[in-house]
C-alpha cells in the first residue's frame, strides 16, 4: 500500500518543479521580432527569437541573474529565420531578468 501511494504522489508532481520566473524587458527599435523564454534546468534558461519581418534583424540579450556578471548572447536574424539564445549560470536560478534589443539591417 505504502508503495502505491508513493507512486501516484510521484505521479502527481509536476514535470517543471524546477520553474522559475522569468522577466522579458524588450526594446524592438521598429524590428518584427518574437521572443519566447524558456527555462531549461535549474542553471539554463533560453530565449527563442523569430523574425516574422521582411527585413534582417540584429538582436542582442542580456541575461541577469542575482550576483552574477551577466551574460551577453547575440544574434543576426534572416526574415523568417529563428534562432535560440542558451544561457548557463552556475548557480541556480531563483528569478531571471532578461533585457532584449533588436534592430532592424
Amino acid at each position: 500500500m505504502k508503495k502505491l501511494g508513493c507512486l501516484l504522489l510521484l505521479m502527481g508532481l509536476p514535470l517543471g518543479a524546477h520553474a522559475y520566473p522569468i522577466e522579458l524587458e524588450k526594446q524592438l527599435n521598429g524590428a518584427e521580432v518574437s521572443a519566447t523564454t524558456q527555462d531549461v534546468d535549474h542553471n539554463i534558461a533560453g530565449l527563442m527569437l523569430y523574425n516574422y519581418g521582411q527585413r534582417d534583424a540584429e538582436c542582442k540579450a542580456v541575461f541577469r541573474n542575482g550576483p552574477e556578471a551577466p551574460r551577453i548572447r547575440q544574434a543576426s536574424l534572416a526574415p523568417g529565420a529563428n534562432n535560440n539564445l542558451v544561457v548557463r549560470f552556475s548557480r541556480s536560478v531563483i528569478r531571471l531578468r532578461v533585457d532584449l534589443t533588436c534592430k532592424p539591417k
